[in-house]
């Protein structure tokens, strides 16, 4: 089993990590306060201090912890994204860390596509295709941070070793949160069914991006479920880290 310290544990998308990686591997839930049901390390991702402790003897760091709005301020991402990344990272290295899955965004790509550059979880009703590989165009000071995450974790493993997977992830949705929302205005309805993640195929990404054998370091990937109407590109994420999605928002809409 691998020892996998979770930064951000709390969120939807910390819970499931943590439900993903139960009964595989051994999982340390690190939370900025007490959450329920959560027995955490609780810490501030703006102390270098308290993370080192963290992370001693981990093998791998998901790291979710952020300001995750699209609405959020400047201030508010240069704190916690940004250098709250920094000190991650820097953590994970001197501590021996051998991976970060650090969660990056759709929202990094998202300009290609914003149906409203006001809006930013909003897409045309006929998008373009976008690969892992295509130029960062972020839509909010959220996606800007997420890119410096990823720039920096591509620092971090050409310089350092470290492996990094930088995990674009899209919307986690129980399907009963998706079909609410997919009856929203049509940009809105379109963003949503595109970038849907289920739980189930959340869970198992999430896994995956922990204990694949990766094709090459550092490696971006997005992860969405099968959705018809998705155009950001699994093939690279299905390919890379053996993701398999098994939901699709077209077909839970029905």
């Amino acid at each position: 089993m691998v020892s996998v310290a979770v930064t951000g544990a709390a969120g939807d998308v910390g819970r499931a990590t943590l439900a993903g990686l139960e009964g595989h591997h051994d999982a340390t839930p690190i939370t900025h306060r007490e959450r329920d049901g959560i027995d955490s390390v609780i810490l501030d991702v703006e102390d270098r201090a308290a993370l080192d402790e963290a992370f001693d003897g981990h093998d791998v760091v998901v790291h979710l912890a952020a300001d995750p709005s699209p609405e959020a301020s400047w201030e508010s991402v240069r704190d916690v994204n940004i250098a709250g990344t920094y000190n991650v990272y820097e953590a994970a290295r001197t501590t021996g860390v051998d991976r970060v899955v650090f969660a990056s965004t759709n929202h990094v790509h998202q300009m290609y596509n914003i149906g409203d550059p006001d809006r930013p979880e909003t897409a045309v009703e006929d998008p373009t295709p976008v690969h892992p590989d295509d130029p960062p165009r972020p839509d909010s000071y959220y996606g800007v941070s997420k890119v410096f995450g990823e720039a920096l974790g591509n620092y971090y493993a050409d310089r350092h070793g470290l492996e990094v997977v930088n995990l674009r992830i899209g919307w986690l949705l129980a399907a009963e949160e998706l079909r609410t929302k997919a009856d929203a205005p049509p940009q809105e309805s379109t963003y949503v069914r595109a970038m849907w993640l289920s739980p189930r195929d959340c869970r198992q990404g999430m896994r995956r991006a922990v204990e694949a054998d990766l094709p090459r370091s550092p490696l971006a990937v997005n992860l969405v479920s099968a959705n018809d109407d998705r155009y950001l590109s699994i093939t690279e994420t299905m390919r890379a880290i053996g993701y398999e999605p098994r939901d699709n928002s077209a077909m839970s809409l029905e």
